[in-house]
């Protein structure tokens, strides 16, 4: 049985394209395009991470080109020419070992669509994007069925048979539940596997 990839470390890219503060702007828009994007680190020393350049640090250039109003910080950066005048610091980063949760909620609260993962002493290890989140809803429904097997009715205080079905990441239980108040403690644990989209409960008290 596979288990859920649970953490950044699972569905993170390890090969990283990255630039250094010297960097200059057209380097950086050349790297995005090649790469396919929406921003890059920038890295210091031994490959510290000390800012993000993204699309929308880029495109301050194009948006005050005709304009003297707005921030001063904002038209500030659309003067900029290196990626260090460019970026947004500190960088909005994540550990490997963080759930997924956690960086969906970072990506979420910062509105960054992807975050450095970095070690303890803020290295870069690699990257993770939302697009690397949404991959568990790719899991095998039976696959995620023999992880709520397994994992989740396999630890439960009570023997009492339950089937499980999935179908499009929708877990059904069915069966009889020996105690009602189980079931939000039941639905918690579901939910916990990864890939699983909503839960349906067909269970009859004992």
């Amino acid at each position: 049985m596979s288990e859920s990839p649970h953490r950044v470390s699972d569905v993170m890219t390890h090969t990283v394209v990255a630039v250094g503060r010297e960097a200059p702007f057209k380097e950086v828009v050349e790297l995005l395009d090649q790469w396919k994007v929406s921003a890059v680190p920038v890295l210091a020393g031994e490959g510290r991470v000390v800012g993000v350049v993204s699309e929308a640090d880029l495109l301050r250039k194009e948006e005050f080109r005709d304009s003297d109003e707005g921030d001063p910080v904002e038209r500030a950066k659309a003067g900029a020419v290196t990626a260090g005048e460019l970026m947004s610091a500190p960088a909005v980063t994540v550990h490997a070992d963080a759930t997924l949760g956690e960086a969906a909620r970072i990506m979420a609260r910062r509105h960054v669509k992807r975050l450095p993962v970095v070690d303890s002493v803020g290295l870069l290890q690699g990257v993770v994007s939302r697009s690397d989140l949404l991959k568990v809803f790719l899991r095998d429904d039976e696959e995620i069925a023999e992880e709520i097997r397994g994992s989740v009715l396999g630890r439960l205080p009570f023997t009492t048979p339950l089937t499980v079905s999935v179908t499009e990441g929708v877990v059904t239980l069915g069966g009889t539940l020996p105690d009602r108040t189980l079931l939000p403690m039941l639905a918690r644990a579901v939910r916990s596997v990864e890939g699983v989209v909503d839960i349906r409960l067909d269970l009859a008290p004992r």
